[in-house]
């Protein structure tokens, strides 16, 4: 949304040229990269576990500590470009992140891994709130703000599609490290490129950081991911308790004290803004329910279709193409449909594709599925696009990487809740179907692992003898897939109240691409 000083420019003032464009490019080179590095290291961990032989808590802490530490830093980062400069903390962040690659790559313990990792994440937490708020610093013009939004939308799912692939063929030729050297050449280009291309932005009546905020945030952010993540992986326990009590007291406590400060780290005010606050509600649970869905799809391509990581992100590729094509036609389409006719519709796609979800069985399910994934990423492709721009485009210029940031944590909170909720699903109808439908003359130890998750009923399968193996999978992978399909009918019903939402709650709103003359006349 344009700010009042924008509208009274002339038009061709507010029209970026071939600098911002280029700039743009520059922008997409982290956003492609995050969305890579967010998926190619669950492909590394058999080959690291190999390497560094880690504990299963360091393995788990070298998987969950990049989002964890992406998720508690953004909203700080975000506020910070607002104080320093946007464009010299994406600088420093790209630095860092190019730093914390190589340490990464190079690394000799998993305490050492583990390390880096989380150097990542504090550093990749500069990256997106940073671009976002360029962006708008540099696409004045609300058209090509939105129409540059998609492409940084288009690029982030470039990254989601090629990390498996990329990942993949890394493994086979080279070592587990290589996927993490991915980082380094992006970030050089971008040290290069960013002083030449891209604008300073910086907030000139911005007060200093208040340390206490930045604590407060981040016990409250941490311990409420890790509290959705523990849910899913054990269900609910006192220490899962413990950590959502803990980020809930401390929330209250941050909210409070931002409602105090002259100069708040995070500016309650934007919620005010109807816009504002329904976008991010439609990106929260919309990318949650499919974030959480998604981790669920890949393990049935590689525990009940038995396709290797590389095979199994070549079938994920139609999926990430429709994501993009989508994302690519949703400027010219919303110039004549209204955004919330174009979210509830296109969500009601998405509906479409989890009922297909519903019907997945374990014997020759992957036509449908991949059928319903494809309808799935057609129908959350504008959600993104849409709800980014009205995000960013509610705050104003001082307040965009705030703004921007918010956008990232909902976002991260959403998945985390998604795979917590969905995931709960899963496991339950799973042990509650292999209860009675494992073959008998099972170990003891091998039945107990079998009933937990899929993935142990694989290893444990791999180690009977004779026939047991292949009678103890076919009632796992089945209890699995019943699992998945109520947790995709479960998904479609959520998303199906969320398209209503988004038909009333945006229904008067406008975005970037549809204001300017004769808009009102070319929306149906």
């Amino acid at each position: 949304m344009a700010t009042k000083t924008d509208a009274a420019r002339p038009e061709a003032e507010l029209r970026a040229g071939p600098r911002e464009w280029l700039g743009l490019f520059v922008l997409t080179l982290p956003t492609i990269l995050l969305a890579l590095d967010a998926t190619v290291l669950n492909l590394a961990v058999p080959d690291i576990s190999a390497d560094l032989g880690p504990s299963s808590t360091e393995l788990l802490w070298t998987v969950d500590i990049y989002g964890f530490m992406i998720a508690g830093f953004l909203v700080t980062m975000g506020t910070l470009g607002d104080r320093i400069g946007r464009r010299r903390l994406l600088m420093i962040g790209a630095l860092g992140f190019g730093v914390a690659s190589v340490l990464a790559a190079t690394s000799t313990s998993p305490a050492m891994l583990i390390t880096a990792r989380a150097l990542l994440g504090i550093t990749g937490a500069t990256l997106m709130p940073s671009t976002l708020a360029l962006i708008s610093n540099m696409f004045k013009d609300p058209r090509q703000r939105g129409v540059a939004i998609s492409v940084w939308v288009t690029c982030f799912s470039v990254g989601i599609a090629v990390g498996p692939v990329l990942g993949g063929a890394l493994l086979e030729w080279f070592w587990w490290g290589s996927v993490f050297l991915l980082g380094v050449p992006v970030m050089v280009v971008l040290l290069v490129a960013a002083p030449l291309l891209l604008p300073e932005y910086r907030d000139p009546a911005a007060g200093r950081i208040d340390a206490a905020s930045v604590l407060l945030s981040l016990v409250t952010v941490l311990p409420g991911i890790y509290g959705l993540k523990r849910l899913a992986e054990h269900g609910f326990d006192a220490l899962t308790a413990g950590a959502l009590l803990t980020g809930a007291v401390f929330g209250t406590v941050f909210v409070l004290r931002q409602r105090g400060l002259a100069d708040p780290l995070l500016d309650l005010r934007l919620f005010r803004n109807r816009a504002f606050s329904a976008a991010l509600l439609v990106l929260l649970l919309g990318l949650g329910v499919m974030g959480g869905l998604y981790l669920f799809i890949t393990q049935y391509l590689q525990l009940v279709e038995g396709l290797s990581p590389l095979e199994a992100g070549l079938w994920l590729l139609p999926a990430a193409a429709a994501l993009i094509v989508a994302s690519s036609l949703t400027p010219a389409l919303t110039r004549r449909v209204r955004p919330g006719r174009i979210v509830g519709g296109a969500l009601l796609v998405s509906v479409a594709g989890y009922a297909l979800l519903t019907q997945v069985d374990s014997a020759d399910g992957l036509p449908l599925l991949v059928t319903g994934f494809v309808l799935v990423y057609t129908g959350i492709s504008p959600m993104m696009v849409l709800g980014t721009d009205l995000v960013v485009g509610a705050a104003p210029p001082e307040k965009a990487g705030s703004a921007a940031a918010m956008s990232e944590t909902g976002m991260e909170f959403g998945i985390a809740l998604g795979i917590a909720g969905l995931g709960s699903v899963v496991t339950a109808v799973y042990r509650d179907e292999t209860a009675d439908t494992l073959p008998q003359g099972l170990p003891d130890d091998a039945a107990h692992a079998a009933r937990d998750t899929l993935a142990n009923a694989d290893a444990a399968a791999r180690e009977l003898p004779g026939s047991l193996g292949p009678e103890l999978l076919e009632p796992a992978r089945e209890a699995f897939t019943g699992g998945l399909n109520v947790a995709a009918g479960v998904a479609g019903v959520i998303v199906a109240v969320l398209a209503v939402a988004a038909m009333v709650l945006l229904r008067d709103v406008r975005t970037g691409f549809d204001e300017g003359e004769g808009a009102a006349a070319e929306r149906e």
